[in-house]
């Protein structure tokens, strides 16, 4: 199915990581003209940038209000923004043990990113916005309830808030999210072991773990006025048909 992205232009923020480069590359794919963001990995976006036949690159800390309006300022006129970027803690701490410090920075990284980035990108006039959750903030997940409240805010409470608010300045603008589970990404590099998909795919009817492409095909499928244009505040779990229970013994 044709999506009618090509020659939209495209933010994708956290394009050197493992799912923003795969959305990166779905966007590209379907001749959209693709901005890509990145906060530390400026080498991995440079080399994204020039397998995309030199997308423009923006680097930029989105925690910092100052250099989100520097962002979008850079990028220019942008009708599509998939907003990827977002840091999840390896250390498993629960929640007495978690220092305040872990808490904020967590929350800062994901909610108050996400947050900066969908205003950037409504005060610019865009249209079609798709922000990435998590299964964390549908289930919880224990040793990260950090995350978990995070990527639950954006779901639950920005997401809605965002769909009722847009249509004040633009009738047709429309903003969803996809929630991806367990994927293979540099964020998760080692931790997708064999021994651990077939631990947490208990709760999973597809007993595998997703591919950065499953969640970039959702990313852009949502971004689609061709595909998705009477689709708006909705939620797109990516994750194996994962529920909170187990469902495997």
């Amino acid at each position: 199915m044709e999506t009618g992205l090509a020659g939209r232009s495209v933010l994708v923020t956290g394009a050197s990581g493992g799912i923003g480069s795969a959305c990166a590359r779905a966007f590209a794919a379907e001749g959209a003209r693709v901005v890509v963001h990145y906060h530390r990995g400026r080498e991995r976006a440079e080399a994204l940038a020039a397998e995309l036949g030199g997308a423009p690159i923006a680097g930029a800390d989105l925690t910092d209000e100052a250099q989100v309006d520097a962002l979008f300022a850079a990028a220019g006129p942008l009708e599509v923004c998939a907003a990827v970027a977002g840091v999840w803690p390896r250390d498993d701490v629960p929640v007495w043990e978690l220092p305040l410090s872990r808490w904020e920075e967590t929350l800062r990284a994901n909610l108050t990113a996400t947050f900066l980035t969908a205003r950037g990108f409504l005060r610019q006039g865009g249209r079609s916005l798709v922000l990435v959750g998590s299964t964390a903030g549908l289930f919880g997940e224990a040793g990260h309830a950090d995350y978990a409240a995070a990527k639950a805010a954006i779901l639950h409470g920005l997401l809605p808030s965002l769909k009722n608010e847009v249509t004040r300045i633009a009738p047709g603008a429309r903003v969803n999210a996809v929630a991806p589970g367990w994927t293979e990404s540099p964020m998760t590099r080692g931790l997708v072991t064999p021994e651990a998909v077939r631990r947490v795919s208990r709760t999973m009817a597809l007993r595998k773990v997703a591919r950065p492409e499953d969640v970039a095909a959702q990313v852009v499928a949502l971004a689609s006025d061709a595909i998705s244009g009477h689709v708006t505040g909705q939620v797109v779990t990516v994750a194996g048909g994962m529920e909170g229970r187990v469902v495997h013994e």
